[in-house]
């Protein structure tokens, strides 16, 4: 008789086999197309609690059983001031996806509603990212490794152009300019969000969305409030229905940039123009 499996052995094997071919098989290639591991890296995989990070945890453990590149991992969780419901959620999932976190606490959360009660989503954003930085490097630690996807990377796409005006992407890696030697990683960067969310499903996994006050009162409101996030995603959807490959047309765009069409582009921080061919 077959050995019984533990729930997060038969969540590990789905990864494999069931999502192989949307998840783990992308996983791979954004892991080989980009360089983003190599031989003696110390990496922090940053888990926020939500559906995305705890996967990109399960991925890059799947992927140190197996590579032939020696790497080492560390999961790092930062409580930023979550009450206590959401803080024993994400330690409950940890312990039942066999992921060992360390956590350390900080108070972000009210520093940046604080700053900026009105919008502090990229305050908060920035800062949690230099904590985590500045965690991973005093762990050892040369990288940290984000659950950002390719849904992300496409909606920060259209968001840039129809609320920002400007053609702005998100790289897959990126050396840090405050913190010496380290590196961000995006090893999610070629998997949609839709199959992260099957992949929760089929496994019956509950995790917490973004738990700040600030997020909860736009969830919790009417739909009239607006979210540039929110409508772009609505607008992808919408444009689906006409074209099943518009997700993937938009995230080769970013790969595929004709800067002789362009009548002006910024290159490290200089702008530069067309008429610069006819001087």
């Amino acid at each position: 008789m077959p050995k019984q499996l533990e729930k997060y052995q038969e969540i590990e094997r789905s990864i494999i086999t069931t999502y192989r071919k949307t998840i783990w098989s992308p996983f791979v290639l954004a892991v080989k197309k980009y360089r983003l591991i190599e031989a003696g890296d110390k990496i922090a995989v940053c888990i926020s609690g939500g559906k995305d990070s705890m996967l990109l945890a399960k991925l890059m453990q799947e992927l140190h059983r197996h590579s032939e590149v020696p790497f080492e991992l560390t999961f790092l969780v930062m409580d930023p001031g979550y009450n206590a419901e959401n803080r024993q959620r994400i330690e409950e999932n940890a312990k039942l996806l066999n992921v060992p976190i360390t956590v350390f606490e900080s108070d972000i959360f009210a520093a940046s509603e604080n700053a900026n009660a009105e919008s502090p989503c990229y305050l908060c954003a920035r800062m949690r990212r230099g904590h985590l930085y500045a965690k991973a490097k005093e762990l050892g630690c040369n990288k940290i490794a984000l659950g950002h996807h390719m849904s992300d990377v496409i909606e920060t796409t259209l968001m840039g152009m129809l609320y920002g005006g400007q053609v702005q992407g998100m790289l897959p890696r990126i050396k840090s300019t405050n913190f010496e030697g380290m590196e961000l990683i995006r090893p999610m960067y070629c998997i949609l969000e839709n199959d992260v969310v099957r992949w929760q499903e089929y496994n019956g996994l509950q995790f917490i969305a973004c738990a700040c006050k600030f997020t909860q009162k736009i969830t919790q409101s009417d739909e009239d409030t607006f979210s540039a996030r929110r409508r772009v995603k609505a607008l992808i959807a919408e444009l689906k229905k006409e074209n099943p490959n518009v997700e993937n047309n938009i995230f080769q765009s970013i790969h595929n940039v004709q800067l002789d069409t362009l009548a002006e582009y910024k290159k490290e921080g200089v702008k530069h123009s067309f008429l610069e061919k006819f001087e």
